[in-house]
């Protein structure tokens, strides 16, 4: 493993980094035996050839009260996109889970595009419609578009068309769904274009996403910002907050909008981004990002500051009240910081109701075990931990799927589960969502999402608490990750 830093050459550019702590130990208990899971769906597309058949990744979600919509890439490419996105819905608390794939987006369904990438999930309480915003891909004419379902996200319409042009990657959809907020019904989307000096943007609906006014492309104020992987996240006041990437830093930055998306701030700095190369797998750090019910915002990604020589990622957590100042991030304490661990691709999630020290957090993510493994002996796995008091303490991990092989992924610029994956509470119990590969004997993949059968609810036992401590400079290089 060896630290790189990120720097922008392509869309889905890359990441990096340096840096290194002081180990501090304190860590959880042994890990809590895996629970029962539940597949949600299977690849149905034999062709085309080139796709990777039976794979599918990158999972979403989002919940309102007892439903649960969550999004996925169905038959991978090797060069970018997938065959088609799929969909399940639950609307009885995850008892029983209905699925399909959205019809009118690509060739596979009726649609115009050649392959289909990054669903992102919300839902727009003030008219009642979920929605699905997704990247559209005929090469050199991509398509920002977002399916729409009014029956509680069980059939799909469609998709709307958002904004059409070369080079867009990595959108992202969020809704004002406090009715006290001046910007109840309003919907955002963030994306990219990419190439050269990446340039995030910002499209907003207020009809529940029939239509978009254009696009509002973020003013850097002359600073040189490689934008990718941004999560718009809604306060209960209406301030929109996007925490993303900046990959020419490296850092993650923010910017936000107080007035309905008519206007959006100067990005500013969030945090330095320090992050060890992940051996073999696609895993960008991109930011994983909540509100709780008073407003204070929550980020968590994968860094390397705590690790002696940058060997290893821990997750790591910061807070705003106003997207404007950060605290300074913390180690989710997910075991020791001595040992060769490595972990990424976090899907976080609040309780809704929940804020301040009685916020509960919730975290699914990938681990290795040991971080200095090869190509043929890595084990990728899946873990939960969740938090009762707004991520000051955390509970021993449950471990909910792994060790698995590389060799059973999909393969998109190292093998692949996606640049990310989700978590989401119906009351209080939470459900991750995530990539499973199976073992495969011959050529064809047995890679789908999973969740669990039942929601997790909070941990019993010791917590641990989080862990700060200096941070020390190191080298860097350059990285670069590919798009889509």
């Amino acid at each position: 493993m060896h630290r790189q830093r990120l720097v922008a050459s392509i869309s889905l550019s890359a990441l990096a980094v340096l840096l290194a702590a002081a180990p501090v130990t304190a860590a959880p208990p042994s890990p809590i035996s895996k629970p029962p899971l539940q597949q949600l769906s299977s690849d149905p597309y034999k062709v085309p050839v080139k796709a990777q058949y039976a794979t599918e990744v990158e999972p979403d979600s989002f919940s309102f009260g007892s439903t649960v919509v969550t999004a996925f890439q169905v038959g991978r490419y090797i060069d970018g996109g997938a065959v088609n996105i799929g969909w399940a819905t639950t609307t009885d608390g995850g008892r029983s889970w209905t699925n399909g794939f959205l019809p009118g987006i690509t060739v596979a369904a009726g649609g115009p595009a050649d392959r289909a990438s990054d669903p992102s999930v919300a839902y727009d309480a003030a008219h009642d419609v979920w929605l699905i915003s997704v990247l559209a891909i005929t090469f050199g004419n991509e398509a920002l578009v977002t399916s729409r379902s009014t029956d509680g996200g069980l059939t799909w319409q469609d998709p709307v068309p958002v904004l059409q042009g070369a080079t867009l990657d990595k959108n992202w959809i969020v809704c004002d769904n406090t009715a006290s907020s001046s910007f109840y019904g309003h919907c955002y989307t963030e994306f990219d274009r990419a190439g050269g000096f990446n340039r995030a943007y910002m499209a907003t609906s207020t009809d529940g996403a029939l239509s978009w006014a254009p696009a509002v492309k973020i003013d850097y104020a002359g600073q040189p910002i490689v934008a990718i992987g941004g999560q718009p996240i809604v306060q209960p006041d209406g301030t929109v907050i996007v925490p993303i990437v900046d990959a020419l830093q490296p850092a993650l930055v923010s910017f936000r909008s107080t007035d309905g998306g008519v206007s959006w701030s100067v990005p500013t700095l969030l945090a330095d981004l320090q992050v060890s190369v992940t051996n073999a797998l696609r895993a960008p750090p991109f930011p994983s990002v909540d509100v709780d019910a008073s407003g204070r915002v929550y980020v968590v990604w994968s860094d390397c500051r705590f690790r002696r020589d940058c060997r290893s990622n821990d997750l790591v957590l910061s807070t705003s009240e106003d997207g404007l100042a950060w605290t300074d991030p913390v180690r989710i304490p997910l075991d020791p910081v001595t040992t060769r661990a490595d972990h990424f691709l976090p899907g976080l999630a609040v309780q809704p109701g929940t804020s301040g020290g009685d916020a509960h957090l919730a975290l699914t993510y990938y681990f290795y075990a040991d971080a200095s493994c090869s190509t043929g002996s890595c084990q990728l796995s899946v873990a939960f931990v969740d938090s009762p008091d707004g991520g000051q303490s955390w509970t021993r991990l449950r471990l909910l799927a792994g060790p698995m092989k590389l060799r059973d992924l999909a393969f998109a610029g190292g093998y692949f589960v996606g640049d990310y994956i989700s978590t989401s509470y119906v009351g209080a119990g939470a459900f991750g969502f995530f990539a499973v590969g199976k073992p495969r004997p011959g050529p064809i993949y047995d890679e789908a999402i999973y969740t669990t059968r039942r929601p997790l609810f909070p941990g019993s036992g010791p917590l641990a608490p989080v862990e700060s401590g200096p941070v020390v400079a190191s080298s860097s290089e350059r990285l670069d990750i590919p798009t889509w």
